[in-house]
């Protein structure tokens, strides 16, 4: 029988998590490295997905609690923006993919886990990234400790000034 190790994930497996919202919960905590928070902006900021489709999978969202692209202000739309281009370069920095996935999912129909509080999913792509786990298994392998990922990211914007 084949195992697939990621121990980071019991603290969130079957807890209820009631009306909190992730991202505002994270936002007002100063714990950054803990909730995996890489960046903040004036308007925005950036952490990583602790159920991420790649390594290095990002989430942008707003400080304000907004849930819909319609509702963000042209000031948080541009840094949301900005925001995406200089994550996707650090990312590029730090892992090198051969390409992006990048989007949004707006309400749970969707496919938003999150759907109270709008965000902007970047997913680095490797080829060959896609095997037989994901098509036939409807599991992924995710080969990197989340610690480590926000670890070599950090070093990457740390190296850029970012």
């Amino acid at each position: 029988m084949e195992r697939i190790w990621a121990p980071w994930r019991t603290v969130y497996i079957g807890k209820d998590h009631g009306d909190i919202c992730i991202f505002c919960d994270k936002l007002q905590s100063d714990k950054d490295v803990e909730n995996y928070v890489l960046y903040r902006g004036e308007r925005v900021f950036v952490l990583l997905n602790l159920y991420p489709y790649n390594n290095g999978h990002l989430l942008i969202a707003p400080k304000r609690h907004v849930g819909d692209v319609t509702d963000l202000t042209p000031e948080e739309l541009l840094e949301l923006g900005l925001t995406t281009q200089k994550m996707t370069a650090l990312l590029r920095r730090a892992f090198n993919p051969d390409g992006f996935n990048i989007g949004v999912n707006l309400g749970r129909i969707a496919g938003a886990g999150v759907p109270g509080h709008f965000h902007i999913h970047i997913v680095p792509r490797w080829g060959g990234d896609t095997n037989f786990m994901p098509v036939l298994g409807d599991v992924r392998v995710i080969s990197e400790a989340l610690d480590l990922t926000y670890q070599k990211l950090k070093e990457a914007m740390a190296a850029t000034d970012m």
